[in-house]
């Protein structure tokens, strides 16, 4: 596919980066099918240790175009419906991502903006930006999003951002747990820089092992999780990186995945 509303950079560690300022990284059709392109292409190379998510300009994303919304007033509710899977289907391929995620918030991020950021691992946010779940302010319903903003915030805090409607600053947005830092403005590359240092500690087949657990353990049952866990921990333990990784810390050495190329 070749992206016009998104640059895509590839290596140990990737970069999407939303490229609409004009209409401040609104979402339209063919930002959602290229955003998901994307995903669905780096989550595929094996070289990729970590994604991060940025967006141009001032606002990282307003949500939806309201200009491509209102087109939808034409199409049939089955056209409809196709639209909305395909804009789930976004906020999923960045959710179930294999790898750890990092937002790079530098500032506002509304509707289906904050979206993104409920389903990234971790959050850098500008000290500046500002959050909201708008939708039922227009009459609408923030309806594709809240799986992925319930499970980031839980459901109290997503009954308070989702009725009220209102903008909170990226101070409560830390407390409520849709940021995971705050910083000035001046800072923030360096702490995405610090974060993507960080995730790149991990064994990537841990990464990748734990990411998928989590996504798991969050829809099953307490009863059903003791299978899954211990099975887990039992392959990982005896496989080529977790002797790796143990082997280092005896040897109190750095493990090979940290030392990247």
């Amino acid at each position: 596919m070749n992206y016009s509303r998104i640059l895509v950079e590839r290596g140990t560690v990737g970069r999407v980066t939303l490229a609409r300022p004009d209409v401040r990284n609104a979402f339209d059709a063919q930002l959602i099918s290229e955003i998901t392109h994307a995903l669905n292409v780096l989550a595929d190379d094996p070289a990729l240790r970590v994604l991060v998510l940025a967006a141009q300009g001032n606002v990282f994303c307003a949500g939806a175009d309201f200009h491509w919304m209102s087109s939808l007033k034409r199409a049939s509710l089955d056209e409809n419906v196709d639209d909305a899977r395909r804009l789930f289907d976004m906020f999923h391929a960045l959710y179930a991502f294999p790898r750890p995620t990092v937002a790079r918030v530098q500032g506002s991020a509304f509707g289906g903006g904050a979206g993104l950021l409920a389903c990234c691992d971790m959050v850098v946010m500008s000290d500046t930006a500002q959050l909201a779940f708008s939708e039922v302010r227009i009459g609408l319903v923030p309806a594709t999003i809240a799986p992925f903003v319930v499970r980031r915030i839980g459901e109290g805090h997503t009954r308070e951002l989702f009725l009220s409607g209102a903008p909170i600053g990226a101070a409560r947005a830390l407390e409520v747990s849709l940021a995971s830092r705050v910083v000035p403005a001046a800072d923030l590359d360096a702490a995405v820089e610090e974060s993507v240092k960080q995730f790149m500690q991990g064994g990537p087949q841990a990464l990748a092992a734990t990411k998928r657990l989590l996504r798991d353990l969050s829809a099953m049952p307490l009863t059903e999780t003791r299978e899954i866990t211990t099975r887990l921990i039992a392959g990982q333990r005896v496989s080529d990186e977790g002797q790796e990784g143990m082997a280092a810390f005896l040897e109190k050495r750095r493990p090979a995945w940290t030392k990247i190329p």
